[in-house]
């Protein structure tokens, strides 16, 4: 393969990827005449609040303290619950990471707690003022399971084109 071959393929492939996670999940539905719940349009909120998360932890220095990225991770999937309830094991995955990486230590584990509990704070006082549903008490319901389908594609999107580019980089 050419130098310049390898050039266009880093730069496309990546964006075929893309592409076809949103072709995915969009086109099924009106293909199919499906009629699906809102919580499956919902999806694209905790869909790029996985990709955020990702992309935090992705640009994570090997031994660097992980103390401020495991509060944004957690704060923002904390969020993201709210369309998406079961998103919160996400969490797992994260703090298994950054076991992996050597970063983790207790003041992150912390920092996963005080994130929680202030999402839970902030959602029980909004939940008590009438401002949101009370989406939490559906946790397994099958309508919002569906909004695991954009959460699928944009993650498979992802590291799909990110080994490519891996794969692909000059060397």
């Amino acid at each position: 393969m050419t130098y310049n071959q390898r050039i266009l393929l880093r730069r496309l492939l990546p964006a075929i990827f893309w592409l076809l996670a949103v072709g995915g999940i969009i086109a099924p539905p009106f293909i199919f005449h499906l009629n699906l719940p809102a919580n499956y349009w919902w999806g694209w909120i905790p869909s790029v609040a996985v990709l955020i998360c990702l992309i935090i932890a992705k640009h994570i220095d090997r031994h660097e303290p992980y103390v401020k990225q495991m509060f944004q991770i957690t704060t923002i999937l904390g969020i993201a619950s709210y369309w998406l309830p079961t998103v919160l094991f996400l969490i797992l995955p994260f703090y298994i990471y950054a076991i992996w990486k050597g970063t983790m230590n207790f003041r992150a584990f912390l920092a996963i707690l005080i994130a929680l509990a202030m999402d839970a704070l902030y959602a029980s006082i909004f939940i008590y003022l009438g401002w949101i549903n009370n989406t939490w008490a559906h946790f397994f319901e099958p309508d919002f399971q569906w909004g695991w389908i954009p959460v699928g594609a944009i993650f498979v999107a992802w590291l799909a084109s990110t080994i490519a580019r891996l794969l692909l980089r000059e060397r």
